[in-house]
């Protein structure tokens, strides 16, 4: 990924450094297991542990006359190590070590990006606890429907992150796994009390059976996950790019004290974050399709999976752990105008009542066409001519045989309609 995108905290998971130092990790972790077996000599593992080392540039070198990023680590750790460099990765093939060190940086994370979530996830039920009762319109296909409050955006956003935290937990667990079997799974050349310690150290579960690689499912179940909440943030942020539009100007992005809109029209407030949420949801789509053609390789195992995750992954989670860092910060900072919102919802000049007049002529005893044909001829009215809605309304003939003008004016009561905001916040434990 890209600096401008990559945070320090996730960026470092991915480094090259680190993915060695990992990769370093399970190796001494295997040699500590084989000495427990008599297999490596006590002061061979002393050596192992005290002088394992390696430099990226000297691994670099190597790999340029092997064409083999594993022998050429292995081979800069032997120059470090000395002698008791044989019983390193001794009964290994490279994929035990580079599976299982991918798995574990994987799960760290997983683990970040969990932070994020649970941050977000509280940022938005204070907001939706903020604006419980701030009355908005709420649209379908983009046009008018019924009273609603801004509350409530939040607090379906807040659920759907819940959902998003449920689906993370369970894409790390498929993650928190690790692999010391041999070239095909067998343990040919290796106890599997080795893969069993090494996981244990690591914190991770030995897979019940691999052949020379961890099955690429897990991984593919991992990227649609990021996928998934990458689309939940683009949902949102498409919701604010919407509000932000001059013709509605409900809610807008925190636009900062110096900051520009544009280089030729100092006028501008755009809602720049909100589009690079939208468009880095993109990548994560994309990424996750990537995934999925992984999971198919040939027999026990090649490459072809390899050179994607190399990007894959690193880039998913950055870009994801970008998101979250700048869309919580959307969310948390986020403008709000009830004022415009309630100017919004009288333009239509009380359109927005039409079930509750239909519902009102039905009680009456009307039939459900013929009271939405009456209602809909004056709506249409309003929406063709100008008409006002309410006033044709009183006048209709048909419905005056129905309902009095104090039925109609309570039919115009957006109060009634907001009843039981109440309740459907005590579902998500906001009581007040």
């Amino acid at each position: 990924m890209i600096d401008r995108y990559t945070h320090p905290e996730m960026g470092n998971i991915w480094t090259l450094e680190n993915e060695f130092r990992t990769m370093l990790k399970v190796e001494i972790l295997a040699c500590e297991a084989m000495n427990k077996l008599g297999i490596v000599p006590d002061e061979a593992l002393k050596d192992i542990q005290t002088k394992a080392d390696f430099r990226l540039d000297r691994i670099k070198e190597i790999e340029a006359v092997t064409n083999h990023d594993v022998i050429a680590f292995l081979t800069n750790v032997a120059e470090y190590v000395g002698d008791a460099s044989k019983y390193i990765h001794k009964g290994l093939t490279s994929s035990d070590v580079k599976d299982t060190a991918l798995c574990y940086m994987t799960v760290q994370s997983a683990d970040l990006i969990m932070r994020h979530l649970v941050n977000f996830h509280e940022i938005l039920r204070r907001r939706a606890a903020e604006f419980k009762y701030t009355v908005m319109i709420g649209r379908t296909h983009g046009i008018h429907a019924e009273p609603m409050t801004f509350g409530m955006k939040f607090l379906l956003w807040s659920a759907e992150i819940e959902r998003d935290i449920e689906r993370l937990k369970q894409a790390r667990e498929m993650m928190a796994v690790g692999k010391l079997s041999g070239a095909v799974g067998t343990y040919s050349n290796i106890d599997p009390f080795v893969e069993k310690y090494v996981c244990e150290k690591l914190e991770l579960t030995p897979v019940r059976l691999a052949t020379q690689v961890i099955q690429r499912d897990r991984h593919a179940h991992f990227m649609t996950t990021l996928a998934i909440i990458g689309s939940s943030l683009d949902k949102m942020a498409t919701e604010i790019r919407n509000l932000q539009r001059t013709d509605i100007r409900e809610a807008e992005e925190y636009f900062a004290p110096g900051q520009k809109g544009s280089s030729a029209m100092p006028h501008k407030r755009n809602p720049i974050t909100c589009e690079k949420v939208s468009g880095m949801a993109r990548l994560l789509r994309g990424y996750a399709v990537a995934a999925l053609e992984d999971v198919t390789l040939w027999h026990e195992r090649d490459i072809s999976h390899s050179s994607v995750e190399r990007v894959i992954l690193p880039d998913a989670t950055i870009a994801l752990d970008h998101m979250l860092r700048k869309f919580s910060n959307i969310i948390d900072k986020l403008l709000v105008y009830p004022d415009a919102m309630i100017a919004n919802m009288n333009k239509t000049g009380g359109l927005i009542f039409s079930q509750n007049l239909l519902i009102a002529l039905v009680t009456k005893g009307v039939l459900r066409e013929d009271a939405y044909k009456w209602v809909q001829r004056n709506a249409m009215a309003r929406w063709l001519q100008g008409a006002d809605f309410k006033t044709n309304v009183e006048a209709d003939p048909d419905i005056k045989k129905y309902l009095t003008d104090e039925e109609v004016e309570h039919c115009f009561d957006q109060k009634p309609m907001l009843r039981h905001v109440a309740e459907i916040f005590a579902r998500f434990g906001l009581l007040f």
